[in-house]
């Protein structure tokens, strides 16, 4: 039998600096949504600009075959937050059900051992307001699917129900016509230009929505609040978890003219693919060089991964399953084989690929593992295993 104790023997290859009392790990849980398995440089893709996710795989553990728990968006996102089967947890398709309250959550452990809890971008397991039509399922007195992160153990965030624009979120981009959404044939708002709003909107730990900064580049929109949240916990000499659920490339795809630009001698799709996972893509350096300039690199894991395999037909432009067979809400390998990376300087000081199998439901017991927190319930079920 393969050993799932990945992190264990990556430990032991290199020594680790004995302290007195060990200050218990930042936690980093970036998640981006539709991209395929062949969608980034180090898995082969010629096109698509991955830079910063590059170096990641170069530097920390590259996971050559992790899988989402789910071919589609929402189960594979309850199954990292606790650790389950999404079929235990009451979510069991995109819009469809909620995460239930009697669930244990990673942010609700963490914050009673001390952690800052932080989530940003997307959340889908649940509806943020039972007072005004919003999304998918968000409108007045519909309190049986309301379910906001701070139900589930955070204590700040910034999101939205479900999907956005990839560029100036909030607003229709141009072109957008009904039915257009496997064309990806949109371009960005001029300035000025008259536009209707997507009606999706980002929401505080509050419930109030958010109003400021939402212009421009999504990805970056989101990086805007992860940061500062850092900063805080930083501030506060607080270990931190931030839970960073990318929109990006989920339709409506659309890339801002600088990362368009990259890509000027393809088709306007595939500009607009590509552009905003380039997009991402700095924003995932950006953070990276934030915790470098804080000191806290070394003691903070990040994890990358995607909810599900790429959008759209394998014979379309965008989207790559690599040599996989099967795509989104296939239950093939290349409807669930994403790409997977985890970074820790402390603990993982070379490059290391491996091909033992891991999943999205081994996040919340490899955390626990490496901050020495137990499970609070051995009579609950958990699905995942500890790589550590």
């Amino acid at each position: 039998m393969i050993s799932g104790r990945i992190l264990a023997l990556l430990c032991l290859s290199f020594p680790i600096a004995v302290r007195a009392e060990p200050r218990k790990p930042n936690v980093i849980l970036i998640m981006a949504d539709d991209l395929g398995w062949g969608d980034t440089g180090y898995n082969g893709n010629k096109v698509i600009r991955t830079p910063h996710l590059d170096e990641m795989a170069a530097q920390g553990l590259r996971m050559d075959r992790f899988y989402s728990a789910s071919a589609v968006c929402s189960p594979t996102r309850a199954s990292c937050l606790t650790g389950r089967n999404p079929y235990r947890t009451g979510v069991f398709s995109a819009n469809v059900g909620i995460l239930r309250p009697e669930e244990i959550t990673l942010p609700e452990i963490l914050r009673q051992h001390g952690y800052a809890t932080g989530h940003f971008g997307k959340w889908h397991l649940g509806t943020l307001t039972a007072e005004r039509k919003d999304a998918n399922r968000g409108k007045p007195g519909n309190t049986r699917e309301f379910n906001p992160p701070r139900k589930h153990g955070y204590d700040a965030c910034f999101v939205t129900e479900s999907k956005v624009p990839t560029w100036d979120p909030m607003r229709v981009p141009a072109k957008f016509r009904k039915g257009e959404s496997l064309k990806m044939g949109w371009e960005p708002l001029e300035p000025g230009r008259e536009s209707v709003a997507y009606g999706t909107r980002y929401w505080d730990i509050d419930g109030e929505p958010v109003s400021d900064n939402l212009a421009g580049d999504d990805s970056r929109v989101i990086m805007d609040r992860v940061l500062p949240f850092i900063d805080r916990a930083k501030e506060a000499e607080k270990s931190f978890l931030a839970v960073v659920w990318f929109h990006a490339p989920h339709l409506p795809c659309v890339a801002g003219p600088e990362y368009q630009k990259l890509y000027k001698d393809h088709p306007l799709e595939t500009r607009n693919y590509a552009g905003c996972i380039t997009a991402l893509d700095e924003q995932v350096g950006r953070l990276r060089k934030h915790l470098a300039k804080l000191g806290i690199a070394d003691d903070t894991m990040i994890w990358f991964c995607s909810d599900n395999g790429p959008e759209g037909k394998a014979n379309g432009r965008n989207g790559s399953a690599g040599t996989f067979r099967g795509r989104k809400r296939d239950l093939l390998e290349g409807g669930i084989r994403v790409p997977g990376l985890l970074v820790w300087p402390a603990k993982i000081r070379e490059g290391r690929a491996t091909s033992v199998p891991c999943v999205t439901s081994d996040y919340l017991p490899t955390v626990l593992d490496a901050a020495d927190i137990p499970y609070p319930d051995e009579d609950r079920r958990l699905d995942g295993i500890s790589l550590m």
